[in-house]
């Protein structure tokens, strides 16, 4: 199936080669921060973990959302997301990839890496997450490459598959969870700090990982006219909708314990994010105030029926719903775990130039990874009459 990646239209290469532009600029940044270290960084001492955990954390959700679309499906024998399935899977393989990316950067220098495999460290929760994230990547491959290849030939897909598949969907789970995990067992990161850290990363996840699904697939349906089918994207838009809720509602939850208690450890980072420290406010309260209101109107928009099921919104509401979700897992949760730090000390973190380069080139090659496979996919459905 490979094959048909060459034989695409000339819009389709000049994408692969915009994408190829944004992989070579970010690994030529990169080549300045295995010189220079992780000082051309916005980390510190204080804050040791940056925008490239940030964006590993929301990718790693991203990659479990796939078990939204999996689970109805062969759970509940939900025949209309079989459709999107395979796009779900390849779009969890280059969500992971930009996961292992993201980890290779914050770690400095690549062969850093080795520490784990070389020296592993069963008591450790990172050892964990990259073994779950290796064993998740190639679930995916398989399951998707086979069930496509069965889809290309009009067979059945083989019995052996099956099993492969129910295990992908609670190890879609384990991967956020272990993620979770790395978080919540910080005891001096009182933002962190929180038993239900597993479940808002969840129901952020099956928020967010779907709603970028559908904006893609919308994409797609523009420029190939592949239909997911209305009564699909209707009811992975509900999923959506009632992941957004509960998502909203622990964030909530989160923010009466903090400020109920009177716990000043649980009330200053919250505090700090949405107004700042000493008088000052800091870039991030701008972003959280956004990310806050943007939340809001994405519910105001998806729960109501109508509004839910106008087609010409949806995509409107689905955009808001990533840019909160993004802004609150993808800058807030690390800023607010390490400023204050157990010291009451605030340290300001920025992302820097170098940082956002390397972040783009990351994306860039997964969003390559995913075109391809979408590209073939697409192809195979043409070819077998399922499109």
């Amino acid at each position: 199936m490979i094959e048909k990646v060459l034989k695409g239209s000339p819009k389709f290469y000049v994408w692969l080669a915009f994408l190829g532009s944004l992989i070579g600029l970010g690994a030529f940044t990169y080549l300045f921060q295995m010189k220079y270290g992780l000082s051309i960084t916005g980390m510190s001492r204080d804050v040791s973990w940056g925008f490239y955990i940030a964006q590993f954390t929301y990718l790693v959700g991203v990659a479990a959302s796939a078990v939204m679309l999996v689970l109805p499906a062969y759970f509940h024998h939900y025949k209309k997301f079989k459709k999107m399935i395979i796009f779900g899977e390849f779009m969890a393989i280059g969500a992971v990839l930009m996961c292992m990316l993201f980890i290779v950067a914050d770690m400095g220098q690549p062969q850093r890496m080795l520490n784990v495999i070389l020296h592993p460290t069963p008591n450790s929760v990172m050892f964990y997450d990259m073994m779950v994230l290796m064993g998740y990547l190639v679930l995916n491959a398989v399951i998707g490459w086979v069930t496509l290849e069965c889809e290309r030939h009009q067979v059945e897909p083989p019995k052996w598959i099956k099993p492969m598949i129910y295990l992908s969907i609670f190890w879609a789970f384990s991967i956020h969870t272990v993620t979770a995990f790395l978080y919540a067992g910080l005891p001096g990161r009182h933002y962190f700090l929180t038993a239900i850290m597993a479940a808002r990363f969840l129901s952020s996840a099956f928020c967010a990982g779907p709603a970028i699904l559908l904006l893609l697939l919308f994409v797609v349906r523009k420029m190939t006219n592949f239909n997911p089918g209305k009564e699909a994207v209707q009811t992975l838009t509900k999923i959506i909708t009632y992941a957004m809720t509960i998502n909203v509602f622990f964030f909530l939850l989160e923010v009466f314990t903090a400020f109920y208690s009177g716990m000043p450890g649980h009330a200053h980072p919250i505090t700090y994010l949405f107004a700042g420290h000493g008088g000052h406010v800091d870039w991030i309260t701008g972003f959280m105030w956004v990310g806050a209101i943007l939340a809001l109107l994405s519910l105001a928009l998806l729960i109501p029926p109508s509004l839910r099921d106008n087609e010409k919104l949806l995509p409107w509401s689905l955009g808001i719903l990533v840019t909160a979700t993004w802004i609150d897992k993808g800058l807030g949760l690390i800023i607010g775990g390490f400023t204050p730090n157990p010291f009451e000390k605030y340290t300001v973190y920025t992302p820097t130039v170098p940082e956002l380069l390397i972040s783009l080139g990351i994306f860039a090659t997964g969003l390559f990874v995913v075109s391809i496979l979408w590209k073939i996919a697409l192809d195979v459905k043409k070819e077998a009459g399922t499109f």
